[in-house]
């Protein structure tokens, strides 16, 4: 079946006032592109994404060893999972990321004494662009969001630029270069971590378009919500779930 067009529309640069996707608040927004090739549900390998994801963030160590299991039997890598450890502390912190690692090292070293070999998957490649990490994490971001970014800095970036630095260099080219997990599965990431975490509406809010923007359908993000939903407190679910609905609602107008 179709999967509804959506055209460009502006956001509003005071929704962006917090870190990481501040940024956005300087830039016109983008509205989804159609993808005919999506998928109108989240495969094993992508709900398995998101739930990992969130237990990290929750820090859910318990739960989380069951989800790790569940993950590596659906077929996802382990360097795919540490990937998804790795993205995921741009987010929620290095302190979640490691207890995640940690769980994961547990969870291997189990599966290995029983006599259970997982796959390790492919390493990044190697970086072959000469251009600055500024000029590759603009360049990311840029095809993250389907938008030139050379409106005036937000205001954050002019009260402190070397976050604006930080954010291009780091998040968006670092992390963004490595090929493990390709744009959709990181977003997946962010807007797990961002809805179990709370407290981060303008973020989510902006995550979830650019969710939209890559091909990731309005079935699937509910059905996301629907998988942290399962580990979450109703009240942060009920506020990721109201995001989602007031920016699908948005895309009508």
């Amino acid at each position: 079946m179709g999967i509804k067009m959506f055209t460009l529309s502006r956001l509003r640069s005071n929704v962006f006032l917090t870190l990481v996707m501040a940024f956005l608040g300087s830039t016109n927004p983008v509205k989804a592109q159609s993808n005919a090739n999506a998928s109108m549900n989240l495969d094993a390998k992508q709900q398995s994404i998101i739930t990992i994801a969130s237990l990290t963030a929750k820090g859910d160590l318990d739960n989380l060893e069951i989800a790790l299991v569940e993950g590596l039997e659906a077929g996802l890598t382990i360097n795919q999972i540490k990937e998804v450890m790795v993205h995921l502390y741009a987010y929620c912190g290095f302190p979640r990321s490691l207890r995640g690692l940690r769980t994961l090292i547990k969870v291997l070293d189990d599966r290995r004494a029983k006599g259970k070999e997982d796959t390790l998957g492919a390493e990044a490649a190697p970086i072959e662009d000469n251009r600055t990490k500024y000029e590759r994490g603009k360049a990311n971001l840029e095809t993250l969001v389907q938008a030139k970014l050379d409106g005036p800095p937000a205001d954050y970036a002019q009260f402190a630029p070397i976050i604006e630095v930080f954010l291009k260099e780091h998040l968006f080219a670092d992390i963004f270069d490595r090929d493990i997990l390709d744009n959709r599965q990181r977003e997946l990431v962010t807007v797990s971590v961002l809805a179990t975490i709370g407290g981060v509406e303008p973020m989510l809010h902006s995550h979830m378009n650019i969710c939209l923007i890559q091909g990731i359908t309005p079935i699937q993000l509910k059905e996301l919500m629907d998988v942290v939903g399962k580990n979450v407190d109703q009240e942060k679910i009920d506020s990721a779930k109201k995001v989602l609905n007031e920016l699908l609602e948005s895309k009508k107008q």
